[in-house]
């Protein structure tokens, strides 16, 4: 807005004062048209703050069905990310606990998973598949490594899982603190039914879905950080295999389930 005004200052120079006038008069009308774009940018920042957390709740295993459509095995399935998506999320795991009851050697036992980790992400390079939840999962198996092998400890390969954990299970309680159920704000985010705590029988499913994700997260950490204060590294890594991707599959169904009860009545 300023390089118009810069022009028509500079072909005005050898005019007359009229065209002066002209330039004063029109500099307040610019000063005064800037202001009015300002009350729209909180408004815009929002809805776009809003569109991205709604892209990455379309990204999610639980947005492979919509609230109130029927869950298949099939959507189940593709949330669980299929036969790659499975051996990817078991296999590290399942051959520490091999190696590491074999041999009892930590340092194997957790830079095999890591080899394994990285073939994944070649893999996915060469097919060119999406590459970031193998590079996610690579660091993530890298870093648990890295604080075995610094502390000699078998039992520090689960340590960053606990982290994770503890950090989904306060996300889940304060969203329930402050009455906003976490699952409600995704589902919302899918539908676009910013009004479903008006609702009472939604509010209410959406909140006991919320309780089933704080328990599956509190029983994880329960279960097991107890095995690792026990220094119990092959319990702790079979325990982990068990209440990883199969307990996360069975808590997902009945979320959709429950989810699509309430969604489908109001509907109809």
């Amino acid at each position: 807005m300023n390089d118009p005004v810069a022009s028509r200052d500079g072909a005005a120079k050898p005019s007359d004062s009229t065209s002066d006038a002209t330039n004063s008069t029109s500099e307040p009308a610019n000063s005064t048209v800037e202001p009015a774009n300002n009350p729209a940018e909180p408004a815009g920042g929002a809805a776009e703050f809003r569109e991205a957390l709604a892209a990455a709740a379309r990204r999610s295993g639980f947005a492979r069905v919509e609230p109130g459509e029927r869950p298949t095995a099939h959507a189940l399935w593709a949330a669980v990310g299929g036969v790659r998506g499975l051996v990817e999320s078991l296999l590290p795991g399942f051959l520490f606990l091999v190696v590491f009851t074999i041999t009892g050697d930590v340092t194997p036992s957790v830079l095999i998973p890591v080899g394994i980790a990285v073939l994944f992400v070649l893999v996915r390079a060469v097919m060119r598949s999406p590459i970031m939840p193998a590079v996610v999962g690579l660091v993530g198996i890298a870093l648990s490594a890295g604080l075995a092998l610094w502390s000699g400890r078998a039992e520090e390969n689960f340590l960053l899982g606990f982290v994770i954990n503890a950090v989904w299970l306060v996300a889940l309680l304060v969203s329930l603190a402050v009455r906003r159920p976490l699952i409600g704000v995704i589902t919302a985010l899918l539908t676009g039914d910013h009004a479903w705590r008006a609702d009472a029988a939604k509010r209410t499913v959406l909140t006991v879905t919320t309780w089933l994700w704080v328990a599956m997260f509190t029983l994880r950490l329960g279960v097991q950080v107890p095995l690792y204060l026990a220094e119990q590294a092959a319990a702790l890594a079979a325990t982990k295999l068990l209440m990883g991707l199969p307990l996360y599959a069975a808590v997902l169904w009945v979320t959709w389930l429950m989810v699509r009860a309430v969604y489908a009545r109001r509907a109809s």
